[in-house]
């Protein structure tokens, strides 16, 4: 559709908008008494205002029947994991019983890999992203190390072209092919937090499967962001956070993905906590560990019920919303981004904000990346004081220059959003390139 850079076409969008309502299910920042423009969702999302009543639910069983909480609480804390297990099948496209809400995201990781990187003196190499998240990198490189193996030689990272940020699926096949036989796993995000790319996930698992690699995902900046089929994909694992996207609060419960073909198998290696322990004997406190089926078996620890009582309360809302109409709301909440920051560009060339996330809409979430040059850093802190909300990460040797991310959430951001932030644009630009006027 032929966009407008107006406010009353903005208004009108919003209108028209099934989801708009749903903006005022969230706590909106403010500053000194002025709402503030929140495109950092995908460093952390806002308050479900529902999750407070949630919270104190739990509270007050603690309150009124304290240990007897686990069983006589309105929502039992012992099956507390229970309570999300649909909705966030459902959210990232699995059955039921391969995800369960569980621990934290590199915590999880590193579980997941004790599992599925099994490596053996030919087959032993970790394939990675390109500009992977770090913590990704800290943990693969352990896990490798651990093995007795050199991080230098069985972490891959994937190559791009000179001078390019992403790369197409075909090169990442290219590459997974490449290394064939001595490749053990391949662990993706599903989104780079980075550039924002979206990875053909399907197409790597299968590719994958097809050199005998396990397939991973984190889904940190996926879940929530973009549809997911895991289960259908025949993606081997995966785990996320519930912080982003997922707005279920800072440090929030994560969570995982075990395929059906391996839930079942109880032969498979894995670190055991007495949560994972078969739940009907679990009270029993038997030597001999029998485990859950499914992904409730790879649990630990017994559930941190208040941060899941947040996550139910997000959850819900994804329910009420659905994947679809989320989907496509994003999808045209972004690409208003993409056209006023083109628009920008075109009146500030010399302070241009190149787009580095794909643009093709089928290649990316909701985050758009944005490189800079020396007047980078100096142009975020000017919108940061305007009020918009957005994430600065260096790139490079000059430490003015690096990658702006915002992120217009469908949940609770606008279209009157996106058009504040192309007049903040303008204005910022305008006064740091005439900063007497």
């Amino acid at each position: 559709m032929p966009w407008n850079n107006e406010l009353h076409f903005a208004r009108q969008q919003d209108d028209e908008d099934p989801l708009h309502r749903f903006r005022f299910r969230f706590a909106l920042p403010h500053r000194n008494g002025h709402p503030l423009v929140y495109l950092a969702g995908n460093s952390l999302g806002l308050l479900p205002l529902k999750a407070k009543q949630y919270v104190e639910e739990e509270l007050k069983s603690w309150e009124t029947l304290g240990v007897a909480g686990h069983f006589e609480a309105r929502n039992p804390w012992y099956y507390y994991h229970h309570f999300q297990r649909e909705t966030l099948a459902r959210v990232v496209g699995a059955l039921p019983e391969e995800v369960v809400a569980m621990g934290s995201l590199t915590a999880n990781l590193h579980f997941l890999l004790v599992s599925f990187y099994r490596p053996t003196a030919q087959r032993y190499k970790i394939l990675i992203e390109p500009f992977a998240f770090p913590s990704d990198q800290y943990a693969v490189a352990s896990q490798v190390r651990f093995h007795g193996f050199n991080p230098d030689e069985a972490v891959v990272e994937l190559q791009t072209q000179p001078g390019l940020l992403t790369l197409s699926i075909e090169e990442i096949v290219a590459q997974i092919r490449q290394h064939g036989e001595s490749l053990a796993t391949i662990l993706m995000g599903g989104v780079n937090y980075l550039t924002g790319q979206l990875f053909d996930m399907e197409v790597i698992t299968r590719a994958g499967h097809e050199v005998g690699a396990t397939v991973g995902f984190d889904l940190a900046h996926a879940a929530g962001n973009v549809p997911l089929r895991l289960h259908d994909w025949e993606v081997d694992f995966a785990c996320w956070c519930s912080y982003k996207y997922l707005n279920s609060g800072p440090g929030g419960v994560a969570g995982i993905f075990v395929h059906k073909r391996h839930g079942q198998d109880h032969v498979l290696p894995r670190f055991t906590g007495w949560w994972g322990h078969q739940e009907d004997r679990r009270f029993r406190m038997e030597k001999t560990f029998i485990p859950q089926p499914g992904a409730a078996g790879w649990q630990l620890s017994n559930a941190p019920v208040l941060p899941m009582a947040v996550h139910r309360a997000a959850l819900e809302l994804f329910d009420e919303a659905g994947m679809d109409l989320l989907r496509a709301k994003s999808e045209r909440l972004t690409a208003y981004l993409e056209f006023v920051v083109a628009e920008y560009n075109k009146t500030f060339p010399q302070w241009r904000l190149e787009q580095i996330t794909p643009t093709d809409p089928q290649q990316r979430g909701c985050q758009l990346s944005f490189r800079t040059g020396s007047y980078g850093q100096q142009l975020f802190e000017a919108l940061g004081h305007s009020g918009i909300v957005c994430d600065w990460r260096p790139l490079g040797d000059d430490p003015q220059a690096g990658i702006i991310r915002m992120a217009p959430v469908p949940l609770y951001n606008s279209f009157e959003d996106v058009w504040k932030v192309g007049q903040a644009l303008h204005e910022c630009a305008a006064a740091l390139m005439n900063p007497t006027a």
